[in-house]
């Protein structure tokens, strides 16, 4: 089973977070974690907040917004 720290590491080196390691954390952060884990997962989030970390998530959601607003003015 991977820790906490181990799935930031890999989304810090390469700078991208995917969908499997966003919900491989939700289910890691379930359960006892030490504090390592926990500042490993703070700099996460300063990191995916900086731009340093991309989000697959929310480039999901983005092209997924960018195409409905492509849509609705291809209607209009």
């Amino acid at each position: 089973m991977y820790l906490i720290r181990e799935v930031v590491q890999q989304a810090l080196k390469t700078g991208y977070l995917s969908v499997a390691a966003e919900e491989q954390l939700r289910h890691l952060l379930k359960n006892k974690y030490d504090l390592e884990d926990l500042d490993a997962f703070m700099k996460l989030q300063f990191a995916a907040m900086s731009g340093q970390v991309k989000q697959e998530s929310r480039e999901l959601i983005c092209s997924s917004v960018g195409n409905n607003s492509k849509w609705l003015s291809e209607v209009a």
